[in-house]
């Protein structure tokens, strides 16, 4: 049986944004072509950063996986853990601003910055909406 390893950034109970892993299994396809099953997305966007790319703290508005396609992109959490993302890595991007919360930039989000000698570019992949029903006859995202 086949494993996908999905690195998540995700805003945990506390409001801060922390990584975990999770594993997706490869159940379809066929032995030389092992799939997961079909996911659902809603577009994408490709980024080019330039040397010396640096964001403030923040949310992700829309849930997406990020692929990095060149360079480096490093991504720092408000508890002072650093990850770097190479060509071919990727993680999946889902530190939402909690529901009724107003953002603060000193417990929420994540910060990221072009790293090394080359400019990054990456593939954002947003996530289709997950509708959830709320109140009876009421469709909520």
């Amino acid at each position: 049986m086949h494993l996908f390893t999905q690195v998540i950034l995700f805003t945990d109970s506390d409001g801060r944004a922390k990584f975990r892993e999770e594993r997706v299994l490869l159940d379809h396809g066929s032995p030389q072509s092992a799939l997961s099953a079909l996911m659902s997305t809603d577009g994408y966007q490709f980024r080019h950063s330039p040397v010396g790319f640096r964001s403030s703290f923040h949310c992700t508005t829309d849930a997406q996986w990020v692929f990095i396609l060149a360079g480096q992109m490093e991504i720092g959490l408000q508890d002072g853990s650093l990850r770097v993302f190479r060509p071919g890595e990727h993680f999946y991007s889902a530190d939402l601003l909690p529901l009724g919360q107003a953002f603060e930039p000193t417990i929420h989000g994540h910060c990221s910055r072009q790293a090394g000698p080359d400019p990054l570019v990456t593939l954002f992949l947003r996530s289709a909406p997950v509708f959830k029903q709320s109140v009876p006859g009421e469709v909520a995202f």
